[in-house]
């Protein structure tokens, strides 16, 4: 079983319903990947000893590591975590999230800065790249466990939108 991803409607609904347009329009793994969205598939049961883990940490240079749950009785101020996560941001480092457990969508803006909706679960390893604008939500199980991964130091500033004062920025909307 492959990532699943589509375009998004424009519904103010609930942000952890589906969101799909009817009818669906997916998007593809390689459509993502010309965004510079990356994804691997995982076996989570492992994750401490996964050699295939590994060996993506060591070519990425994925240094840093910790681990966070994102359920009402486990996360402190879980609802203004969730408000401030659903904020449309980007980072000026890459931002890689490896889900261990339960499920979670991250939003992406397409070169037309439409919304396409990637959809999480368990096993699943995903790289955003800088500066690309993105926000992230539970869906109605209300419960995923993260591992989030860094070059380096973790960075958790986030741009909310609009950033477009940054080279980065600049940048991806060069075509490049």
């Amino acid at each position: 079983m492959s990532l699943e991803a589509w375009y998004m409607d424009s519904s103010d609904e609930d942000q952890r319903k589906p969101h799909k347009l009817n009818p669906n329009q997916p998007v593809t793994l390689d459509e993502l990947k010309t965004l510079g969205v990356y994804y691997w598939k995982l076996n989570a049961d492992i994750y401490e000893t996964d050699p295939d883990l590994e060996q993506i940490r060591k070519e990425q240079g994925y240094s840093y590591m910790d681990i966070i749950t994102i359920h009402k009785d486990k996360l402190p101020n879980y609802e203004e975590k969730l408000k401030m996560f659903f904020e449309e941001h980007l980072h000026l480092d890459d931002e890689i999230r490896y889900i261990l457990d339960g499920r979670a969508y991250f939003d992406v803006r397409d070169k037309e800065d439409r919304w396409i909706r990637i959809s999480m679960s368990k096993g699943d390893l995903i790289t955003l790249p800088a500066g690309i604008y993105h926000r992230f939500t539970l869906d109605e199980t209300n419960y995923t466990k993260a591992m989030r991964l860094f070059v380096g130091e973790p960075v958790w500033k986030a741009y909310n939108r609009p950033a477009d004062d940054f080279d980065i920025q600049r940048h991806r909307n060069a075509g490049h």
